[in-house]
């Protein structure tokens, strides 16, 4: 199973803690990062996640790595609080007990990441569910979108990162970087889980589930709305700047007297006049006295 990744609960927010969604059960056709960060968020709200994994195999993050003491630190991180079941969606009797699940009414959810097409192939597309269930919340996760020229392709986070333009802002001047964490995976599953939340909300009034859908590519793009405005009305991109801001400054990491390095974010005046008060600097110098003014005249 999967509770044995059960991870502390210092992290989770004031509403998950109530467990308002206990009541909700969800079946989760899922693996890596996208959809098993949405249900684990889900799980942490109260709600019963059942994940269902192939047999022998199971969730191919699970040897993603073994830092967390000989387990997956990626499968444990978004695995915690689940209910693992075994099941061959390409077996009869198999498909036809996850069927049931949905038929019946002990479903609520319905979410699933698979290979584009997969999860309709086996007879578990997100629309024949619906027709068993019209209460169920569906939701599919894809790299590109259910339609386009793109739409049949697999999806993997530094790709939809680089295709969507995140690595072009990301790094330094010498050379493009990649976000440190699985960022656009991680976007794209917690947009899941404000559309299940959406969805559920809106069954509450309607008595009508939902079909839903979010992609990594359309995830990345949003991240990169600044980018494209500034692009988009300057005719320059920003630039790549490491730890410091295309637009803001001071904003990043400057060198200390003894060889060390501090952070700083100044994002207002008055914040700018607190710094110098701490630093002994005139906040009112000419070159500095604006965001604009500080901005061209950062070393």
């Amino acid at each position: 199973g999967c509770d044995e990744g059960r991870a502390s609960s210092a992290g989770r927010s004031a509403m998950a803690s109530r467990q308002v969604l206990r009541g909700v059960t969800v079946l989760a056709l899922e693996q890596a990062v996208a959809a098993p960060l949405c249900t684990s968020r889900l799980a942490d709200a109260g709600a019963r996640v059942i994940k269902v994994e192939r047999p022998g195999i199971g969730d191919f993050a699970r040897a993603y790595d073994a830092f967390a003491q000989g387990s997956s630190s990626y499968f444990s991180w978004l695995n915690r609080g689940k209910e693992s079941l075994e099941a061959d969606i390409k077996d009869p009797a198999d498909r036809a007990l996850l069927r049931d699940m949905v038929a019946d009414g002990t479903v609520d959810v319905f979410v699933q990441n698979l290979a584009p097409g997969a999860a309709a192939r086996a007879g578990l597309g997100s629309a024949e569910l619906r027709e068993l269930n019209p209460r169920l919340v569906t939701l599919d996760i894809s790299g590109y979108g259910e339609e386009g020229p793109r739409a049949h392709y697999k999806a993997y986070d530094m790709l939809v990162a680089a295709e969507a333009g995140l690595c072009s802002v990301t790094g330094g001047p010498d050379a493009p970087g990649r976000v440190g964490v699985s960022i656009c995976d991680i976007t794209c599953g917690m947009n899941g889980y404000a559309a299940v939340l959406q969805g559920l909300l809106a069954r509450e009034q309607s008595g009508e589930g939902a079909s839903l859908k979010v992609s990594l590519f359309d995830s990345a793009a949003e991240l990169m709305a600044v980018p494209y405005l500034q692009q988009r009305y300057t005719g320059s991109p920003p630039a790549r700047v490491g730890l410091s801001h295309p637009s803001i400054a001071p904003y990043g990491a400057f060198a200390t007297r003894d060889g060390r390095e501090v952070v700083l974010s100044v994002q207002n005046e008055r914040e700018w006049a607190a710094l110098c008060g701490a630093l002994g600097l005139a906040a009112d110098d000419a070159r500095f006295a604006s965001a604009g003014a500080r901005l061209a005249h950062r070393p």
